[in-house]
């Protein structure tokens, strides 16, 4: 969990159409693990998507949960926390993001961001506390997570630190260099000077 951050944050992928939104539901989750959020969940046939995520959590640090779910109305019905649905019709987000911010971050109270995959049932719109909308324009669930998440931890879930990594990249002006992990409890931040 990121300094400063909201009690939980979950991000609720709505759908799947297999065959399709394979790669898709893939980039939501490792998404919202690299963004600051605690866990991700998948409803459908999404059984490789989760595995790719705990495949990556494990190589490359935690925490972070994901879960695969048949019905996503549950989740919404008995969350305790405030929802954030993510919709190109929804409110601007620079509109929107301190009320998100004072209520989940200062408030401590856990959030759900819900994003969707195919038409989105008019329920969620009446369910969530904010629509949220990142541009009102077509684009990637994807894209309008991350700006979500970065807009609200303020740019402080870059810095955050992975635990229990097995290797973790390095950060350079050229090229590519992954290291072991740091087994003394996670990896370094990208301020590191040791040499490696």
């Amino acid at each position: 969990m990121c300094e400063n951050a909201p009690a939980e944050v979950t991000v609720l992928r709505l759908g799947h159409r297999p065959g399709r939104d394979d790669r898709m539901t893939t980039h939501v989750a490792l998404t919202a693990r690299a963004l600051g959020a605690e866990r991700a969940l998948l409803v459908g046939d999404t059984t490789q998507s989760r595995d790719t995520v705990e495949d990556i959590t494990a190589r490359f640090g935690g925490p972070f949960a994901v879960e695969v779910l048949d019905e996503w109305r549950p989740v919404l019905r008995d969350w305790d926390g405030k929802v954030v649905h993510l919709t190109m019709y929804g409110e601007r987000v620079q509109d929107v993001e301190d009320d998100v911010r004072v209520a989940c971050v200062d408030g401590g109270e856990p959030l759900l961001v819900v994003v969707g995959s195919q038409k989105v049932p008019f329920e969620v719109y009446d369910a969530a506390d904010w629509n949220v909308g990142v541009t009102n324009q077509p684009h990637s669930e994807v894209a309008g997570l991350a700006v979500f998440l970065d807009r609200l931890f303020e740019g402080r879930e870059l810095s955050r630190a992975w635990e229990n990594a097995e290797k973790r990249v390095v950060p350079m002006e050229t090229g590519k260099r992954v290291v072991e992990g740091d087994a003394a409890g996670g990896s370094r931040g990208s301020n590191d000077t040791d040499g490696e």
